[in-house]
């Protein structure tokens, strides 16, 4: 299967991974068009070829546009104006856009993780959180950016090595701060990290989201079949090791039906209005659960009753309980540790008589088993077309049953 490797040995941070990312293959100006779509002005992104220890890379730099002065009045935005935003501003810009939906939901993850780590640090809920720094603009494009190109690679696994943090002091809108930042310290838990004598922030806030979101795997090892390397070069230019981020794509081979343990959450409820389960699933599979779903059950007495079950990675047990404990009428929740296996799966494009089109296939023992259309390209087919969206997706089947 297609993987990403992350190779962090100079840390990592939005621009350098959209850098890395462009150095790829991603094309620039596709990405602009899918970064348009969030409907923010004055922003640019700028991109060229530079070097660190003669590794040539992609620099990526977000410049806000200042229109009042004229198309030649740039700066670098950093904690500006721009940066007072909330949580739910965030939400708002994102889901208000006419970005994908994958692209949406990603890019909501990575924002939530790092509110919830500003949170912890500062004492304070999520919703009252200041976004100094993902607030801004170049953070805003950096995350999104980061999602759009996730899904553009069509990967199935992420696999991170080593993550260096740098040393030393940062200075942000709090003071000035030790390296690592208490909120990349908070995010980059779980992950293996070191800290070399270089003194600077190597590792960001923004940079440890989108490995700890994007990550399936986290070790210096990898067994992979490399295709092409990508070099994102950073705003630093140490003396005693390169800024650089890269990030390697390839095939890995997978073991079949490759397991690991995983949670299962569930609580019993009777006295809530069925309409608030919707609500409460989105909340659920945003915050990232692999799984929701619902059953009916008879309690005591005789009354009809729900169970809400969530199936998610143990780390997210805390975040899924308070959306449970918070957004429904249960009184106690069930947890469940359990062996969770699937099957190897690859994203292919496939052209067909409605144009490209993503499928899914999976694999058991190395000989394919299934190969769908993704749901999200169907509906889209649909609409364009004019055709009930059953038919478009039996058309695909067919199409590949007749291929194979």
């Amino acid at each position: 299967m297609k993987v990403l490797f992350y190779d962090c040995f100079s840390g990592i941070s939005g621009d350098m991974n959209l850098g890395a990312m462009i150095d790829l293959g991603i094309e620039v100006d596709y990405l602009k068009n899918e970064l348009n779509k969030l409907k923010l002005s004055g922003w640019e992104l700028v991109t060229e070829k530079d070097q660190r220890h003669g590794i040539t890379g992609t620099k990526v730099t977000v410049r806000l546009v200042d229109h009042h002065h004229g198309h030649g009045h740039h700066h670098h935005h950093h904690h500006d104006e721009h940066g007072h935003r909330h949580y739910a501003d965030i939400e708002n810009i994102i889901n208000q856009s006419e970005l994908p939906e994958n692209v949406k939901d990603l890019s909501m993850k990575i924002f939530r993780k790092v509110a919830e780590a500003e949170a912890k640090v500062h004492g304070i809920s999520i919703d009252k959180v200041h976004f100094h720094e993902v607030g801004a603009i170049d953070s805003i494009i950096d995350i999104v950016g980061a999602a759009i190109c996730y899904h553009a690679l069509g990967v199935e696994g992420v696999h991170i090595s080593e993550v260096e943090l740098g040393s030393g002091f940062v200075k942000c809108d709090h003071g000035t701060l030790p390296v690592p930042a208490p909120a990349t310290a908070e995010i980059i838990k779980g992950i293996p990290v070191r800290k070399s004598n270089i003194n600077f922030e190597a590792t960001t806030p923004t940079g440890a989201a989108i490995i700890s979101v994007l990550g399936t795997n986290f070790s210096p090892d990898y067994s992979m079949i490399i295709e092409k390397t990508g070099y994102g070069i950073g705003q630093k230019d140490h003396a005693d090791l390169p800024n650089v981020l890269r990030v390697l794509i390839g095939e890995a081979e997978v073991a079949e039906s490759a397991g690991h343990d995983a949670l299962l959450i569930s609580c019993n409820i009777d006295d809530m209005n069925p309409e608030f389960c919707d609500y409460i699933s989105e909340n659920l599979f945003k915050a990232g659960a692999s799984d929701v779903y619902i059953s009916d059950i008879i309690m005591k007495k005789g009354r009809p009753g729900i169970v809400i079950n969530v199936i998610c990675e143990k780390e997210l047990a805390e975040t899924v309980k308070k959306i449970l404990f918070t957004e429904s009428t249960t009184l106690g929740i069930r947890s469940f540790t359990f062996r969770k296996d699937t099957l190897s799966r690859e994203f292919a494009i496939i052209n067909t008589e409605f144009g490209d089109v993503k499928f899914k296939r999976s694999f058991y023992k190395g000989k394919e088993v299934s190969c769908k259309p993704e749901y999200e390209d169907c509906k889209k087919i649909a609409t364009e077309k004019g055709l009930p969206v059953k038919d478009v997706y039996n058309r695909l089947i067919t199409l590949m049953a007749i291929n194979k």
